[in-house]
């Protein structure tokens, strides 16, 4: 597929079925069901002769009733087949029963958009870090966080991402390919699976940044309140700042929360860390969230990811406060979600003492800003906040499940290819010279 990226010059698309170039173009609506999802956060993609049908996870229930129609079927098959989709989370129409055996088995190898477990870790907590290879044989994470009352899931938005935070394990693995659609969905399907109960919440903080394929996470999240039922009051979406993109985000009407990844209190700590921030001024960022709060009455919550000696000390929590302070002019009160270090093997940073935190957050609350500790979850599983990357662990005692062996970690035959990670690369394609007139 040939994208279009806001920077580079633009090349039109060899023409698809139904379009014309020139004076006289026409443009045929094609099905819903033949529509591609997977878009860069401008929108822009190519069209192909011939399109392979869209699998079936991620349409709603109007889209799979004109499917059932043209498929010779009444239109009450296309509400059959969304419950069995979203409720029951099957993994091929042979499994849907009440569908006639004849068309099941016509529809054998109809596409449902459902992706392979092919590693389980269990951490001693009760996370479970699943590793899904995708269709294209790539690999991402997900995790799910259970509680006496809850199942939350952390779902992946992007293969990789190219932020390249310093501190954080999918950062080093480079960006491949943002996720579509149903690759976001099933994520939260599997975890259901897995668990065997409702997933309650849903968090947008696993690899890859959001706002960087902000379309189709849009899309999700309407498909997961909508069609799986989840409140979106239960979702909350992650980013560490992309701009222009927060003001679009609160144009959208959603009601979920938005998490805003600071890490540090100043413009050049912050580029140290993550090197995207020096096309964002955290000004503009502080900026864009107070708006954000205005346009939508929703709070923001701010991450900060404590880092021993860097980022931890109390001259960093008053300047935080500082910070935070011209945000909350809004009347809105704010809150900041501390986040003890959770180490991975690129980097040698270290988890803050308890008392360093506690001071932390003392200092906060002292100059009227709310703060919390997170939780650390499935941190002996490598499935803690910024440790996941995508990839087969080297085989331990801690990584491995329980009475699970050296043979569940042997790798798949995927084929290598280079990661994008420089900053010409971030440059280029999400942060162009002109980024302050993207949509």
């Amino acid at each position: 597929m040939q994208a279009y990226y806001p920077g580079r010059q633009a090349r039109l698309p060899k023409p698809a079925l139904g379009i014309r170039f020139g004076r006289q173009a026409r443009v045929e609506k094609p099905h819903p069901l033949l529509l591609g999802s997977d878009l860069p956060f401008n929108g822009f993609a190519s069209c192909a002769m011939s399109a392979p049908p869209l699998p079936l996870l991620g349409q709603s229930l109007s889209a799979l009733k004109d499917w059932a129609v043209e498929q010779g079927q009444p239109a009450y098959r296309g509400q059959q087949l969304h419950t069995w989709l979203y409720q029951r989370g099957i993994r091929s129409l042979q499994e849907v029963t009440v569908f006639p055996k004849a068309w099941r088995e016509a529809l054998q190898d109809y596409p449902v958009g459902r992706s392979q477990v092919v590693q389980r870790i269990e951490a001693r907590d009760g996370t479970v870090k699943l590793l899904l290879k995708l269709a294209d044989g790539e690999l991402i994470e997900t995790v799910g966080i259970p509680t006496a009352k809850r199942l939350t899931v952390c779902v992946s938005s992007q293969v990789g991402c190219p932020m390249a935070c310093d501190f954080c394990a999918t950062g080093k693995m480079g960006y491949r390919r943002n996720l579509k659609l149903h690759e976001i969905l099933d994520q939260v399907l599997t975890v259901q699976e897995d668990f065997g109960r409702r997933v309650s919440h849903v968090v947008f903080m696993g690899m890859g940044e959001p706002l960087l394929n902000r379309d189709t996470v849009v899309q999700a999240i309407r498909s997961l309140n909508q069609d799986i039922g989840i409140g979106q009051r239960h979702i909350t979406l992650s980013t560490v700042g992309v701009p222009r993109q927060i003001p679009w985000l609160a144009e959208q009407d959603l009601q979920i929360t938005l998490a805003v990844s600071l890490h540090a209190p100043n413009q050049e700590l912050r580029q140290q860390l993550i090197p995207s921030a020096a096309h964002y001024p955290l000004d503009a960022l502080i900026q864009d969230c107070r708006n954000y709060m205005l346009r939508t009455g929703r709070r923001v919550s701010f991450e900060y990811t404590l880092l021993a000696g860097v980022n931890d000390l109390p001259i960093h929590a008053r300047q935080l406060a500082h910070l935070l302070q011209q945000a909350s002019q809004s009347g809105v009160h704010l809150h900041v979600n501390l986040i003890p270090y959770n180490p991975i093997a690129e980097v040698d940073y270290q988890r803050p003492h308890p008392a360093r935190v506690a001071e932390f957050v003392r200092l906060l609350e002292e100059h009227h800003v709310q703060a919390s500790v997170r939780q650390t979850r499935g941190l002996d599983g490598n499935a803690a906040c910024g440790q996941l990357r995508g990839s087969f662990l080297r085989p331990s005692q801690s990584h491995l499940p329980p009475g699970g062996s050296d043979s569940e970690l042997a790798p798949i035959g995927v084929a290598p290819r280079a990661p994008l990670t420089s900053a010409r690369f971030l440059k280029s394609q999400f942060f162009p010279k002109n980024w302050q007139n993207l949509p």
